[in-house]
């Protein structure tokens, strides 16, 4: 005769199948929350898979540095295309400021959001400032405060394009070889991706 089991024996037998598959989907779950998490934290401390590529053509400038260090007083509550020359505004200097304004101009609707500004540590020219007053009346001109610009501008004299965001920061540095199309396309990147200004 065979043995009998009974209906409790038979739901004992099942008991601990179903708890290790809990403890499996628990398991993956976790890996799948965590995972992500986990890979992104070793990526960045042991710097491997990180791509070379980028996305912008000026200068980062992310290390909190503000137009106040850079040795511009100003008020501005937009983004900013900010000229600065700790010399006299010569060629590669506005043609900067020409290529600021366009660009302004090339944000199209966004236009509003940015300004264009000038910051000099000399006197403008007569000739030029007139010009300046002719052709650029949204041009804001600030003094350039020639002890602060040394440090931030790494003693470079030559004339430069700073984006400058709506809280003041420094964001993207160029030089006067920049081209337009490659700095309209960084601006409207920012004011993309950005919720202020």
């Amino acid at each position: 005769m065979g043995a009998v089991t009974s209906p409790l024996n038979m739901s004992e037998g099942k008991a601990p199948t179903g708890r290790a598959r809990g403890r499996l989907q628990l398991i993956l779950i976790l890996l799948v929350v965590l995972g992500p998490m986990l890979l992104a934290t070793a990526m960045y401390k042991l710097q491997f898979w990180v791509p070379d590529s980028r996305s912008y053509h000026g200068e980062m400038l992310g290390t909190g540095q503000s137009r106040a260090d850079l040795g511009v007083s100003a008020d501005e509550q937009r983004w900013q295309l900010l000229v600065s020359t700790p010399k006299e505004c010569g060629l590669d200097c506005q043609q900067l400021v020409y290529l600021a304004r366009q660009i302004q101009i090339g944000l199209g609707r966004d236009a509003s959001r940015a300004s264009h500004a000038l910051a000099t540590a000399q006197a403008l020219g007569a000739d030029y400032q007139a010009r300046l007053d002719r052709e650029y009346p949204q041009l804001q001109r600030y003094p350039l405060d020639l002890s602060k610009y040394a440090e931030m501008s790494q003693g470079k004299q030559d004339a430069q394009l700073w984006i400058v965001d709506p809280h003041g920061n420094l964001v993207l540095r160029y030089d006067a070889r920049v081209k337009g199309k490659d700095l309209l396309n960084d601006l409207r990147h920012l004011l993309k991706l950005s919720n202020i200004g």
